[in-house]
C-alpha cells in the first residue's frame, strides 16, 4: 500500500484496526510512535548496486488501555512527517513489536489494515546459479521400500 492509499483509507474510517498476519489484532490502544522515510543503499550478492525507499510507520502498544487513536490524529502525524521529511507517495512498511521488531507490508481489506508478511530473497539468482523453478523429484510407489529399491 502506498502512502496516499493509506491516507485515503484513513479519511473514510471512524476507528482504526490493524490485523496481524496470523489473524490476531494489534491491541486497540496502540500508538503511532513514528512516521518516517527509510532509505536502503546496498550491493546484492551479484554485485548490483540497489536502492530502496519506503515510508515507515511504527506501531507500539503501552499499558494505557483507554487510549484510542483516531484516524484524524494519524493523518495529522502523517501530515507533519510529509511536511518535515518531504515524504513521497512510497510504499508503506509497518514496524511492530513481536519477538523482535517485525517489518510488514500493509493492505486495506474491508476497512481494516492488514499487516502482510515480507520475505527475504536472492536478487541475483541468475548470477548465483539458483534455478528459477524448483525441480520436482518423482515419487516412486512401493510397498517394499529398501535401501536398493530406489524409493528412498
Amino acid at each position: 500500500m502506498k502512502l496516499q492509499d493509506l491516507k485515503n483509507s484513513l479519511g473514510q474510517l471512524e476507528e482504526v484496526t490493524f490485523v496481524l498476519p496470523n489473524g490476531g489484532y494489534v491491541p486497540p490502544h496502540f500508538h503511532v510512535t513514528e512516521v518516517g522515510k527509510s532509505s536502503k543503499h546496498y550491493v546484492d550478492c551479484g554485485g548490483t548496486v540497489r536502492t530502496e525507499e519506503v515510508v515507515t510507520f511504527q506501531l507500539w502498544s503501552a499499558n494505557d488501555y483507554d487510549h484510542r487513536i483516531q484516524p484524524k490524529k494519524i493523518l495529522d502525524i502523517i501530515g507533519i512527517a510529509e511536511e518535515t521529511l518531504g515524504l513521497e507517495n512510497l510504499e508503506v512498511e509497518v514496524e511492530y513489536q513481536s519477538d523482535t521488531i517485525g517489518r510488514y507490508g500493509l493492505s486495506d481489506e474491508d476497512g481494516r489494515f492488514v499487516l502482510t508478511t515480507t520475505q527475504t530473497d536472492c536478487l541475483a539468482k541468475d548470477k548465483c546459479g539458483i534455478p528459477e523453478e524448483s525441480v520436482t523429484i518423482p515419487m516412486v510407489s512401493s510397498s517394499n521400500c529398501g535401501p536398493d529399491s530406489g524409493c528412498c
